[in-house]
């Protein structure tokens, strides 16, 4: 069986990709995709990693899971969606930069199931934007203790990729960028659901929803319904033209209000950011979707 893990992460997609296959849930089942909610796994996941300590689970540990999460008997793919797979925001920086224990995590997440194929799904996105999203939920004692001594020039999405990659080779590592997501999240939801490109999906739409206007919303759905054959590439384009001009006020454009932040650092922060973006695409083992 394929077990689906989307790592989030923190301030990334929420449960936005929970819901877009729960819309899409019939199907999935009809194909042998099981989507199990996080109600289902909360606390039995968790108790099973702290036995664990990062080893791999017997083949009667595996069965156990298995039968307590499942909705079906035999389903080929299994997904799970939850940001706490990375545990708390407050894990979001450690003391040697971004998610230091991304790598441990997933590894340990792997040997759940280490008779099954593993498969690890996530988005990234601007460090200056994830401080800025993670710090008003982090209850840990404010700015400083979030950031651990660590100067923002200091998280790099390519050492934690790197450190990923290490602890799970040959496992399936799927990355985008949250930027991107009203652009490619219908390639998302079906590359995540293993639902092939004919089949119609549910939700699509999820995130233009929230961007756009009512004037918007309503232009790019006529100019996609006119189409009798549209590509990825002319969707794509159709939408991007439509966010130019109809995105609501201040939706695109996030404020950075973080101590000791100038605009000079945001800037630099960002140019780091996309020179990390670059690297990862191109890491060995990763595939990485590109609006």
């Amino acid at each position: 069986m394929q077990m689906v893990f989307h790592l989030g992460v923190h301030g990334t997609d929420g449960d936005r990709l929970l819901k877009t296959l729960l819309n899409n849930r019939d199907g999935l089942m009809q194909n042998g995709t099981d989507v199990i909610t996080p109600n289902r796994h909360r606390g039995l996941f968790e108790e099973a990693l702290m036995s664990l300590k990062g080893g791999p689970a017997t083949a009667e540990m595996q069965q156990i899971m298995l039968d307590a999460v499942l909705h079906s008997e035999t389903p080929s793919r299994a997904v799970f969606s939850t940001p706490t797979f990375m545990g708390a925001p407050g894990r979001v920086v450690g003391q040697t930069g971004l998610y230091p224990q991304m790598g441990a995590r997933a590894a340990a997440l792997a040997n759940l199931f280490p008779d099954h194929e593993v498969e690890f799904f996530l988005a990234i996105r601007n460090p200056a934007t994830l401080i800025a999203e993670v710090l008003p939920i982090f209850t840990g004692g404010g700015y400083h203790v979030l950031m651990q001594g660590r100067h923002p020039l200091d998280l790099r999405w390519r050492d934690a990729i790197q450190g990923l990659l290490r602890a799970v080779p040959g496992h399936r590592v799927v990355i985008w960028c949250h930027e991107d997501v009203p652009l490619i999240w219908p390639e998302i939801a079906r590359l995540v659901g293993n639902v092939a490109p004919d089949v119609p999906l549910k939700g699509g739409m999820m995130y233009l929803e929230e961007i756009l206007d009512d004037a918007g919303l309503t232009r790019l759905k006529e100019a996609l319904s006119a189409q009798d054959r549209l590509s990825i590439a002319q969707r794509r384009e159709m939408s991007s033209q439509v966010i130019e001009s109809h995105a609501l006020p201040a939706v695109l454009d996030q404020v950075i209000d973080l101590p000791g932040w100038s605009q000079d650092l945001v800037d630099r922060v960002t140019e780091t950011y996309r020179a990390d973006v670059a690297e990862i695409a191109v890491l060995p083992g990763v595939e990485f979707v590109l609006p």
